[in-house]
């Protein structure tokens, strides 16, 4: 179950500044918790000088999604930090883009068993950002780092 401060922080993402003036819009599929989406429209403020997506708003929309879903289903008893990422630019954005962050229930139950035994728990998850037409623009490595509190 999801904390009070983790549901507020969910519900006001879209309102984040650096979200916000990048044009990042971020979606819960509905009765899904491990899962969220990311969207990012190609506009005239976030372009590059080659007319295509900025590679820091693509990025940013990768930025702290993994975080988001395991804290959200560990719980608050929990730290769940970034610790390290790699993003490949794969191809140019010319369009919309989506990128779609999925951490499966038995994943969840590992890194939490781990946790709770006191072992040390870095889980690597990979993420891809793809135009409208399926093409593959990025694609995000994320190393998280996960303990138990207390």
């Amino acid at each position: 179950m999801a904390s009070l401060r983790h549901r507020v922080l969910m519900r006001f993402v879209n309102l984040y500044p650096p979200f916000l003036g990048a044009g990042i819009r971020v979606t819960y599929p509905e009765g899904d918790p491990h899962t969220i989406v990311v969207r990012l429209g190609l506009h005239w403020w976030n372009k590059n000088l080659f007319g295509t997506q900025f590679g820091g708003s693509l990025y940013a929309m990768c930025d702290p999604f993994f975080v988001f879903i395991v804290l959200r289903n560990l719980g608050p008893g929990y730290i769940v930090w970034d610790k390290a990422v790699q993003i490949e630019f794969l191809k140019p954005g010319r369009s919309r883009v989506t990128g779609r962050y999925h951490v499966p229930p038995e994943e969840i139950a590992r890194v939490k068993a781990l946790a709770d035994a006191g072992e040390k728990v870095e889980p690597v998850y990979v993420g891809e950002i793809r135009a409208d037409d399926g093409t593959l623009v990025a694609r995000v490595t994320k190393t998280l780092w996960v303990r138990k509190k207390g």
